[in-house]
């Protein structure tokens, strides 16, 4: 894959091998983010773990303290008193059954998260084929199949983001965005480590964490020392 000009130029200004603290990752990867729009900085995080095993699984979610300087829309499938506590919430969208042909026929999918209350799974897991292999699916683990949808909502408006493996064993979630100060994304990049080394598998062998890329949507990635978010 062809790079551009400034990707390359960022680049020369660091040696891509070196490993860094995070504060000085974050400052580096500020650097490298040089497109015209507000760069989403990404930590990308591979794992020990074998996704293939049940007890070797990680999912769950953080509520970043500074945000992900994204505006996320939200879907409630809720019904009476659930549905209009959604709506008082500041959910997006509320519903129920009347939903799914819109989302199963004709491709609706003006949200970025989904929340159920747990009575409505049955009506939401007739959507798994569609939801899940977008991310989208409501989970407990989450926070997202719940009663408590107040929370749910105020909760990922305020910056709640979701963790998992991919089919490779790597974590990929956002820690903010270019924009935010060095202080705010470390503080973010700190609370999403703090959860994952709580969420380790006991079924784990050998090293949990085997590398930690921090990087801006355009331009290149800088390496993290493991030992210094895992001490």
């Amino acid at each position: 894959m062809k790079r551009g000009k400034k990707y390359q130029e960022a680049l020369k200004a660091y040696d891509r091998s070196e490993q860094f603290t995070a504060a000085a990752a974050i400052a580096q990867v500020k650097k490298n983010a040089t497109a015209k729009f507000d760069e989403t900085i990404e930590a990308h995080i591979r794992t020990g773990c074998d996704g293939r095993h049940a007890d070797q699984q990680i999912r769950g979610a953080v509520v970043l303290p500074h945000g992900t300087g994204k505006s996320v829309r939200v879907l409630v499938f809720a019904k009476d008193a659930k549905a209009d506590e959604a709506k008082a919430a500041g959910a997006d969208f509320v519903g129920g059954e009347e939903l799914i042909p819109k989302i199963q026929n004709e491709g609706w999918f003006e949200f970025d998260v989904v929340v159920a209350t747990p009575d409505m799974m049955g009506v939401v897991g007739r959507l798994g084929r569609v939801l899940g292999p977008k991310g989208l699916m409501p989970n407990p683990k989450a926070g997202t199949v719940t009663m408590d949808v107040t929370k749910a909502v105020n909760d990922i408006k305020a910056g709640k983001i979701e963790y998992r493996l991919d089919k490779a064993n790597i974590i990929h979630v956002p820690i903010g965005k270019a924009s935010f100060s060095e202080e705010a994304l470390t503080d973010n990049f700190q609370s999403l480590m703090s959860a994952i080394l709580k969420a380790k598998p006991s079924a784990v062998k050998g090293a949990y964490l085997k590398s930690i890329t921090l990087a801006p949507t355009m331009g290149p990635g800088v390496k993290v020392k493991v030992a210094s978010v895992s001490e």
